[in-house]
């Protein structure tokens, strides 16, 4: 069967060299080999061993009636929404690794595969190399999910990881992660929670049916965590991990959220560092389950969008596309009413936080900054911010405390 791929970056080019490298075990688990006929990019690539393959003709492709699976990895919503949707009404199944695609546009995306005989496939969209899309939908068919989390960015998990185990400053841990190859010059997706936000949404569509839409998520970076907030997660017996989360509530509504959160030692999630995810699914019936790997780099992900096509090209004609509904208003609780234990640094006097904050515990207060690290018991993040307030103080981080 001949396939292409859009877009000849750091996935693209990983896609090839996959489908070359293990051309022999593809084709004998498929049944055929998966030949490569073309690849979209708008730049030349003297010299590469697949040059005469490359194009900068989207036709090429679109047009093409041998090529029946196109994986994209181009990134980004534009032109990336309008050639998948152009391929999917042309009959064509494509795969992608693009999260802001399937986050923004994945539903219509599907039913647009479905109404085309066609499949949508993007595994490698959420857990770069992990399989966790497909166990989701498949292998946990059996459960009702109550809850997912993960740690969903390699970045600001490494980040994180330096001022756990070094004590390196924020901005000195981002450096290296820069230095490294792990951060982008422009880091802002990963260590705001841009990255993990679109990842923690097509997770809560597939693990509870209904469509979230990321502009009523919630997501809130690591920019301001800094050693103090470290130190104090440590005096509780934990670690700060760039967590998305997405909970299942007792009136149907889902509280999704991504923000630092406090997870104890001894926990799965507590325990992957570095540029490692992890995934954690809780069901009704199998309990609590982990996945675990590399959520990024070119040949882990390359491997599932790989699998995705191998999908594709084994069930040709057969409905392989998850689906989930349309999202409905008051769906996802808001920010401000997403409630939880939280672990506050903010600037302010320690008698005026606590006589504000009825519960609240001094972890630390430093007089010559007029800082005071408490935590506070469960409440909103609206009403944090309003006491806060009351009591003439300022957050400088706010980390989510989970029992996780």
């Amino acid at each position: 069967m001949f396939v292409a791929v859009m877009g000849y970056g750091t996935v693209g080019s990983g896609v090839a060299e996959v489908l070359k490298m293990n051309a022999g075990s593809i084709k004998k688990k498929c049944g055929f080999e998966l030949e490569l006929k073309r690849i979209l990019d708008i730049r030349k690539f003297p010299g590469d061993p697949f040059e005469d393959i490359i194009t900068d003709k989207f036709d090429d492709i679109l047009t093409d009636p041998e090529i029946e699976v196109v994986a994209e990895t181009m990134g980004g919503l534009h032109p990336a929404y309008e050639f998948v949707s152009a391929l999917l009404k042309s009959g064509k199944s494509v795969v992608t690794s693009n999260k802001e695609l399937v986050a923004v546009k994945g539903r219509e995306l599907l039913e647009c595969a479905k109404a085309n005989g066609a499949n949508f496939l993007f595994e490698a969209s959420t857990g770069g190399g992990i399989p966790v899309l497909r166990p989701v939908s498949q292998c946990l068919v059996g459960n009702e999910i109550t809850h997912v989390a993960g740690i969903l960015n390699g970045t600001t998990n490494y980040i994180l990881t330096e001022m756990i185990k070094n004590d390196t400053a924020f901005e000195d841990a981002l450096a290296s992660a820069q230095k490294l190859g792990y951060a982008e010059k422009d880091p802002t997706a990963d260590v705001d929670g841009i990255d993990a936000l679109r990842k923690i949404c097509i997770l809560a569509d597939l693990c509870f049916g209904k469509n979230v839409d990321p502009g009523n998520v919630e997501a809130i970076g690591i920019r301001n965590v800094n050693l103090a907030d470290v130190e104090a997660a440590k005096k509780l017996g934990g670690a700060i991990k760039l967590i998305g989360s997405a909970d299942r509530l007792g009136d149907g509504r889902i509280a999704v959220i991504v923000c630092p959160s406090f997870v104890k030692n001894g926990s799965q999630l507590a325990a992957c560092d570095d540029v490692f995810n992890c995934v954690l699914v809780r069901g009704n019936a199998v309990g609590e389950v982990c996945f675990y790997g590399p959520g990024a780099g070119k040949l882990p992900t390359a491997s599932a969008v790989v699998a995705d096509m191998a999908d594709c090209a084994k069930h040709n004609g057969c409905d392989r596309s998850p689906e989930w509904d349309e999202g409905s208003e008051g769906y996802v609780v808001s920010g401000d009413d997403f409630v939880s234990e939280w672990l506050v640094r903010a600037s302010g006097s320690e008698s005026g936080i606590a006589g504000a904050i009825p519960g609240a515990k001094i972890i630390s207060a430093a007089a010559e900054s007029s800082e005071v690290c408490f935590t506070t018991p469960e409440l909103s993040y609206g009403s944090l911010n309003a006491l806060l307030g009351s009591a003439g103080a300022q957050a400088l981080s706010v980390i989510r405390i989970t029992d996780y």
